[in-house]
């Protein structure tokens, strides 16, 4: 299984991603936690705080040395789905993809989407400037400089994705829930060592994540998504399925919604439905 799923990563043409559309969103920008408000500001090149981010770069600098993680930095600077889905593949246990894992990656795509988001207001308030840029030296990744340079450090956007693929994975497969996770946190540091981001960056951005991917538990299509996700997975890995709660069609006027996230018209005869967040079989 790992020996397949690495000669995927390798594989030169990944599948293309999902048309970017704001309309895959569960939520609106103004509906996501706003971190300006509930997260403290980045250093002060004065603070102390500011001291430990020079002292990490430096660290971020020595780990370049070391081939093999400084090979990992660079790999982990995708920012499409479908590659991302490739690295992640890997302590998932399972080849993700749009064409093998659809309502895995489906999820993988809206959800990592809408949480990235949350990064938008903060790195518009601040406007921090990137550590490559302070020190005018060159990163592990040259060729986005230019790109980036205007683009505020403060979160990190390449570690909101990280983390939150990492979160949601878990919720789909919570027995690699500590690979992935491991994965997660080293994805986020790739972007100290690339020299793109300060730690401060780095780890505010962990808190963005998780609050944006605790907001996606209260969208009813998410909620439909991730059960779909979770019943494919056990599906495919021939792992048990998710129990789901048996009870009658509950009378309520509350959005119905199908296990693949599609709205109902009526009330369901028979199967398996989200409605208030729950999951529901109708005999």
């Amino acid at each position: 299984m790992t020996a397949a799923i690495l000669a995927f990563c390798g594989s030169a043409n990944a599948q293309g991603d999902i048309p970017l559309d704001e309309n895959a969103m569960y939520f609106d920008i103004d509906d996501l936690p706003n971190a300006v408000v509930w997260l403290p500001a980045p250093p002060d090149t004065t603070s102390t705080r500011f001291v430990y981010d020079i002292t990490q770069y430096m660290w971020g600098k020595e780990q370049r040395l070391d081939e093999d993680r400084a090979q990992q930095a660079i790999n982990n600077a995708v920012e499409e789905i479908s590659e991302m889905a490739e690295q992640f593949s890997v302590p998932f246990g399972m080849e993700i993809s749009e064409q093998n894992t659809p309502a895995i990656y489906k999820v993988l795509y809206r959800g990592v989407l809408t949480v990235r988001k949350c990064a938008t207001k903060p790195k518009s308030e601040y406007g921090r400037k990137r550590p490559y840029s302070r020190f005018q030296e060159q990163t592990l990744l040259p060729e986005g400089e230019e790109r980036l340079k205007n683009n505020g450090s403060y979160p990190s956007g390449h570690t909101v994705r990280g983390w939150a693929m990492a979160l949601l994975l878990c919720e789909i497969n919570p027995d690699a829930q500590d690979d992935l996770l491991k994965l997660g946190y080293e994805w986020g540091q790739s972007r100290v060592i690339a020299g793109y981001h300060w730690q401060s960056d780095v780890d505010a951005s962990r808190l963005v994540a998780a609050a944006g991917y605790a907001r996606l538990h209260t969208h009813p299509e998410f909620l439909a998504d991730i059960a779909a996700a979770r019943e494919e997975y056990a599906r495919l890995s021939g792992s048990a399925a998710v129990p789901a709660i048996m009870t009658p069609t509950p009378a309520s006027s509350a959005t119905i919604y199908d296990i693949q996230g599609v709205r109902l018209n009526d009330q369901p005869r028979t199967g398996t439905y989200i409605q208030s967040g729950k999951k529901y079989i109708a005999k």
